[in-house]
Order: structure tokens, then C-alpha cells, then sequence
């Protein structure tokens, strides 16, 4: 039962699915990030569902791929987008770590963030229409989903959080030990499958989401000295873009 509200509690902060209501309990705070993974297999799939949809519809290419381009991010209630466009602004300042945390907390979206919006649209879209024009290989937006947020969630079981961060309420408790191990048996049972399902092509990309998110939250964990609500969701979506990308390159490569 616990482990159920834990994940309907993530459902309501972490996506704007409607809910009938609203429960929330602070000691199911750890529980709740751990189900990231299977908030993620939720958006995945219904952002999957959406793109056999539109084929059976036999929907034009172009429209396909900016409706796919922008499903996750409704899913998601903008959430990630939202951190996604702060950081941006606070990292690309290239002020002092001071200046940098005060940019990343003013509500004011700045030219940086605008800029990165038009470029992540731009490949994304990019990326989305090569898939869509391939017709193959959809079922991997659920993979790249899933391990985004399994990144996530390890993310926030396992590395230092910032000053005020919505999760700093979380350091110390010893039960994150245990929802880490269970995130990382996710990650691995997800990957092993898409390996097994689609050969190189699903293992490549389940790679590039881990490696790509990694290696954003490296940046900005050392920018910021610790990690905070607005990292997580700038790591996410370019973990996200890097497993799209990944996918249409493969389209024309190995396919």
C-alpha cells in the first residue's frame, strides 16, 4: 500500500495526468522518487501509444513529428522543461557560483533560455522526424522514458543536494539505500531488454540516455555544487534528446 502511494504521490508532482485526488506524505518522499522509473514506462508509453496512433491514422509526417516532439513535455506538465530553461540560464551566464544560484531561482526567463529552448526544439524535432519517417523502432520512446528518470532518481538518492532544494528532506535517510538498488535493477532489467528485443539498436540508445544524462549532470553538479529540482530536469530532457538522437541516427546507419 505504501509503495502504491508512493507512486500515485509521484504521478501528481511529476506529470499532469489528471488525478481523481491528491494525497501527499512526507515519509513516502523516498518511495516516491524511487517509482521515477515507472512514472517514466507511463509517459513512455503513452508517448509510444500516441505515435502508433497517428500512424494508424496515417497522419503527414510533419505534423506527426511536432505532435511526438512536444507529447512529452504535456505529459510532464513542463516540469523538466521548466529546470531544462533555468539552468540554462544560470550555467551559460558564466557568472560566479553566487550569481549563478540567483539565476538559477528568478522567475525571469532570460535570453540563454530562449536560445536553448529554440535549439533542443529544433534537434528534437529533427530527431522525431527521422524516426517517424523510418516507422521502426518506436517502442524505444518508452525505454529512453523509463532510464531518464531512473537517472533521475539515482540522481537524488545518491549525490549531495543543493542548499534548498526540494529534496534536501531526503539526505540522511537510510531507507535510500535500498530504493537506489531497486532504480538500478530497473535500469539494468530495462536495458538488458531492449537489448534483447532490439539487438545493438536498443542497447546503443539505452546508453546514450544514460551516458548523455550523466555527463549533463557532471556539468551542472559541479556549476552548482549540488543537485536541485531545475538540474534534474535540464539532465533529464538532455538525456532524453541524446537517446532520440541516438535512435534516428541508427535509423539510417543499421537499419
Amino acid at each position: 500500500m505504501r509503495y502504491i502511494k508512493g507512486f500515485y504521490m509521484g504521478l501528481g508532482m511529476f506529470t499532469a495526468i489528471p488525478l481523481p485526488f491528491h494525497i501527499w506524505d512526507e515519509k513516502l518522499t523516498p518511495i516516491m522518487v524511487a517509482t521515477l522509473p515507472l512514472i517514466g514506462l507511463l509517459i513512455g508509453s503513452i508517448w509510444w501509444g500516441a505515435s502508433e496512433l497517428l500512424l494508424l491514422l496515417n497522419a503527414p509526417t510533419m505534423i506527426m513529428s511536432a505532435i511526438l516532439t512536444v507529447t512529452p513535455f504535456f505529459l510532464a506538465g513542463f516540469i523538466h522543461l521548466d529546470g531544462y530553461m533555468d539552468t540554462s540560464d544560470a550555467l551559460l551566464s558564466r557568472r560566479d557560483m553566487q550569481e549563478r544560484l540567483h539565476i538559477l531561482k528568478d522567475p525571469l526567463v532570460g535570453a540563454f533560455a530562449v536560445v536553448m529552448l529554440a535549439i533542443l526544439f529544433l534537434l528534437q524535432f529533427a530527431a522525431m522526424y527521422t524516426i517517424v519517417e523510418s516507422g521502426r523502432y518506436f517502442a524505444m520512446i518508452a525505454v529512453i522514458c523509463t532510464l531518464s528518470r531512473a537517472c533521475s532518481a539515482l540522481a537524488v538518492l545518491a549525490l549531495r543536494h543543493m542548499e534548498g532544494s526540494n529534496y534536501a528532506a531526503m539526505l540522511g535517510q537510510k531507507s535510500g539505500l535500498l530504493h537506489g538498488i531497486f532504480v538500478v535493477i530497473v535500469a539494468i532489467c530495462v536495458t538488458a531488454l531492449a537489448a534483447v528485443c532490439f539487438g545493438i539498436v536498443g542497447l546503443t540508445v539505452s546508453l546514450s540516455v544514460i551516458v548523455g544524462y550523466a555527463a549533463a549532470m557532471r556539468v551542472v553538479y559541479k556549476a552548482f555544487d549540488g543537485v536541485s529540482g531545475d538540474l534534474l530536469g535540464y539532465s533529464l530532457v538532455i538525456g532524453e534528446l541524446c537517446g532520440l538522437i541516438a535512435l534516428a541516427l541508427l535509423q539510417g546507419v543499421l537499419i
